[in-house]
């Protein structure tokens, strides 16, 4: 039977929020879920016990696959989810479920006209709950950076929450440069591999629509504002260099 959604969820040392419910509360989701789907539960090289946690919860359902990876970073851990899936349309959504699951129902309303549909905590309609001020100020920075050199139009290109069709997956993924996940990584570095994402969609002219969503902040100690906003824009410069110098192969438009 073919699928129609999969849901990826990627996971680094995720042992905090497994035990405050996150499986569960995506699982309850799904399984109420009118039409056919998958959720593939790919693990970035976890060390805290996340690993066998996410094999016992695959045992619920023969609908839920489990994917142990190297430690590469988020990137080539949602990769490998996506590459896995096999649905007509696939989201990754982050462990921490700031945007629910749920909120998939807005942007699968748009699957008749669109290829690649993200979730945005920016634009009008979009709900920003318990931030603290400096994370948005950081995200406004970082995206007039986006927009001044990667994806013009697009007000919020980091929300984990992206929908892509079968062909949107299959042509994007394979093709990304800078976040193709060729080394071992030691921290927990999320990077800018959505703007590699977005960007390299907008060049092979797939349909794409930004959708607000409800988004929740979730205390982490895993952004350092300052490291982490220079990485990005140094990743930021690596993907219009990548570009610049034939990385991304040439393709047949949509």
């Amino acid at each position: 039977m073919s699928i129609y959604l999969s849901v990826v969820l990627p996971s680094y040392n995720e042992m905090k929020n497994i035990k405050r419910g996150v499986l569960d509360e995506v699982y309850d989701f799904l399984k109420d879920y009118p039409k056919s789907w998958e959720l593939i539960l790919s693990d970035d090289g976890s060390t805290d016990g996340t690993k066998i946690a996410l094999s016992e919860f695959a045992k619920k359902d023969q609908r839920i696959k489990f994917l142990a990876n190297p430690h590469r970073g988020k990137g080539p851990t949602v990769s490998a989810g996506m590459m896995a899936a096999t649905g007509e349309w696939r989201l990754f959504t982050d462990f921490d479920q700031s945007t629910p699951l749920k909120e998939v129902t807005a942007l699968l309303k748009y699957t008749d006209q669109y290829q690649v549909i993200f979730g945005s905590r920016e634009i009008i309609g979009a709900q920003r709950q318990k931030e603290p001020f400096y994370r948005h100020l950081m995200g406004r920075v970082f995206n007039l950076v986006v927009q001044t050199f990667a994806v013009p139009g697009m007000l919020d290109t980091q929300c984990g929450f992206k929908l892509f069709s079968q062909e949107a997956t299959t042509t994007l993924f394979p093709k990304l440069y800078v976040y193709s996940g060729k080394k071992e990584r030691h921290d927990a570095f999320t990077g800018a591999f959505d703007v590699e994402l977005l960007y390299l969609a907008k060049k092979y002219q797939f349909k794409v629509r930004e959708v607000p969503v409800i988004w929740q902040h979730h205390a982490t100690d895993r952004v350092n504002p300052i490291k982490d906003s220079l990485l990005m824009f140094l990743d930021i410069m690596r993907i219009r260099l990548a570009d610049l110098s034939g990385k991304y192969p040439n393709h047949e438009s949509h």
